[in-house]
């Protein structure tokens, strides 16, 4: 597969093209970059991959597919562009500002016969990956709830006005790890945090309660200004519990300029200080930690435009995050429970 990469900032330069490059079947073929020194970075991490000045050069150049990493601003525009022409496409999160827009490009993607991926990369992160496999041992019994918390202490990278804020950022991730983990959401309440910024009021911290389907309630809150960094999960079940305070480890490891097509099968793992522990009637044991991998997201997308298997987090799975989202925000406005159909 040709994939042209739509952007080179810090999510295309850190979060995608180093998990492209280490996936099989798939070939940078270009990348779509217009400042000169966005350029120079590409000739630097990827010698030999050329750049376009615009989606539109670069499709006309020929490729497969194409990520898309632009502001969010620019997504709707530049997803529909690429479907148009016939080209499977990875949408960077957030997907759209809201469920109603996200249809719309989900709908183009079933008319024009392509594949709409959402980059919902965090179900490929280390932590989540050994929860679900301590939550499919069945050695909690049966799930109660599920508390997720993201604390970054990243006061300048805080999306500002209100088509950013952090429900739409971070809030995503967690959002969609949860029901990747436990189901569709039935209902929601919410509390956001809000400041006043220039470009408007913006949401900078949250704290949503979700009611599965499955009847387990989960639980995901995140800050950027509060000057905490935590990452932790908590699972309760009838036989035990299981607590875990991870870190980023895909992440760190990219910006301290380690790759994953290095050494694939050592990549993504927790060390070992930094694995969960299972609470149980026999006592604590420490769970080792599961591999995670962005590369997987990238091979299961190529295998999925090649027909052979399912999409990752496929537009629709995209489009029903974005109505939890959405119910979030009516529930933080109104104080109530928001239901989903």
């Amino acid at each position: 597969m040709r994939l042209g990469l739509v952007g080179y900032g810090n999510g295309g330069r850190h979060f995608h093209a180093p998990y492209i490059e280490a996936a099989r079947g798939i070939e940078i073929a270009g990348v779509v970059a217009r400042a000169e020194a966005t350029r120079a970075a590409v000739a630097a991490d990827l010698p030999g991959v050329p750049t376009f000045a615009s989606l539109a050069e670069m499709l006309e150049a020929g490729v497969d597919a194409v990520t898309i990493t632009t502001p969010p601003a620019t997504r709707r525009e530049l997803v529909l562009e690429a479907i148009a022409a016939g080209v499977h496409v990875v949408a960077d999160k957030p997907f759209a500002p809201s469920a109603e827009v996200a249809c719309e490009m989900a709908e183009a993607a079933r008319e024009a016969g392509v594949v709409l991926s959402v980059f919902h990369n965090r179900r490929f992160d280390a932590d989540i990956r050994t929860l679900a496999g301590v939550l499919q041992s069945g050695r909690l019994g049966g799930t109660w709830r599920v508390h997720s918390r993201y604390d970054l202490d990243q006061p300048d990278e805080l999306e500002a006005g209100p088509e950013g804020g952090l429900l739409r950022d971070i809030g995503t991730h967690l959002v969609d790890q949860l029901m990747w983990l436990l189901g569709p959401v039935e209902s929601v309440q919410a509390q956001l945090d809000h400041v006043d910024l220039p470009e408007g009021r913006t949401d900078a911290a949250f704290a949503v309660a979700l009611r599965h389907r499955s009847g387990v309630t989960s639980f995901a809150s995140a800050t950027k200004l509060n000057h905490l960094r935590r990452r932790s999960l908590r699972a309760y079940g009838s036989a035990g519990a299981y607590e875990v305070e991870s870190t980023d480890v895909q992440t760190d490891a990219v910006f301290a300029g380690k790759r994953p097509a290095d050494d694939p099968v050592a990549w993504g793992y927790e060390a070992p200080e930094h694995w969960g522990t299972l609470h149980t009637a026999g006592g604590e044991e420490k769970v080792p930690s599961a591999q995670g991998s962005y590369v997987e997201f990238y091979e299961q997308f190529a295998a999925a435009c090649a027909g052979q298997g399912p999409a990752p987090s496929p537009a629709e799975e995209g489009v029903a995050v974005l109505e939890v989202l959405d119910a979030a925000r009516r529930a933080a406005e109104t104080g109530e429970t928001v239901h989903l159909g």
